[in-house]
């Protein structure tokens, strides 16, 4: 008998351990973490990793950082291979607004190319290291055709519609000599706002940065050459630039966003959304994307 009380006890006291866990975590994550106050300021870092899809979290950052006193300058540090149009002009938006009110000092790591570009062309100074691959100033859509596979195996694709061009890009049929062309002038459309960002954030010709917007990548030594970044440099030197250029004395602090807490509900909600979105976007066919060729679908 003393037994089997002494094991509901223990299930009794693990219980009310587990909801003051619980407790503590949901008070946490409502109250979320407090800034750190930085003796004469210090320079904010925002993390663009991977592909360009969802903006919300890097316009966010820049967006506090932009009205957070405490920082001084922000390095916005690259390592993209871009992604869609509509997210990168978001974030590119975000960093003309926050150059336009404090030193933005661009790092690009591994690679910056396409919308990895697009975003850092409005900063106030970019750094890349001599290998960095970047560039890629172009416009691409991508789009398969199964109706041969379809074929061999006996099946048939049947669409209604309500105007010829509604099921544009579908993989079951042949694409017509008009849909190209529509679709032709809807990257040509993009890739002229492409070149006109670079022009304006790097204030080069807008002739010379036609002749460079190709699709063809660089190099960080040979973008440095054609005016497209300012220096070569690391991720460090670009800080210590940042600091430099916002008047800090010394080696400047380093100011991260704060992390993120989310609930199990928060969660879940954003993986149903990304998975609705995700499927959404193979069902439509249609991508428009400021990326490396092969980079990503």
């Amino acid at each position: 008998m003393k037994q089997k009380w002494l094991w509901l006890g223990v299930v009794i006291v693990a219980l009310f351990f587990l909801l003051f866990v619980a407790s503590v975590c949901v008070i946490t994550s409502l109250l979320g973490e407090k800034k750190p106050f930085v003796v004469g300021g210090g320079v904010g870092l925002v993390e663009v990793k991977g592909l360009i899809i969802d903006p919300q979290d890097t316009v966010k950052q820049l967006h506090d950082f932009k009205k957070d006193e405490n920082v001084k300058a922000v390095v916005l540090r690259i390592d993209s291979p871009g992604g869609v149009v509509g997210p990168s002009q978001e974030i590119y938006d975000e960093v003309k607004k926050l150059a336009a009110q404090k030193k933005v000092v661009v790092s690009m790591g591994s690679i910056a190319a396409s919308g990895g570009y697009y975003i850092a062309a409005p900063a106030t100074k970019i750094l890349a290291n001599p290998g960095t691959i970047t560039g890629s100033i172009g416009v691409l859509m991508k789009f398969s055709n199964i109706e041969g596979l379809m074929g061999k195996v006996g099946l048939k694709a049947f669409t209604l519609k309500t105007g010829k061009y509604k099921d544009v890009g579908s993989p079951v049929r042949p694409m017509s000599a008009q849909e190209k062309a529509m679709l032709q002038n809807v990257i040509e459309s993009t890739h002229g706002q492409f070149v006109r960002a670079v022009a304006e954030g790097r204030k080069l010709p807008l002739e010379e940065v036609k002749g460079l917007a190709d699709g063809r990548i660089f190099s960080g030594e040979q973008a440095l050459a054609l005016k497209l970044v300012d220096r070569l440099g690391t991720l460090q030197d670009a800080i210590e630039e940042a600091g430099k250029m916002a008047g800090i004395k010394g080696e400047p602090q380093l100011i991260r966003p704060p992390k993120k807490k989310k609930l199990l509900l928060d969660m879940l909600v954003e993986e149903t959304t990304a998975r609705i979105g995700s499927l959404a976007r193979q069902e439509s066919g249609v991508s428009v994307n400021y990326e490396l060729g092969g980079a990503g679908q």
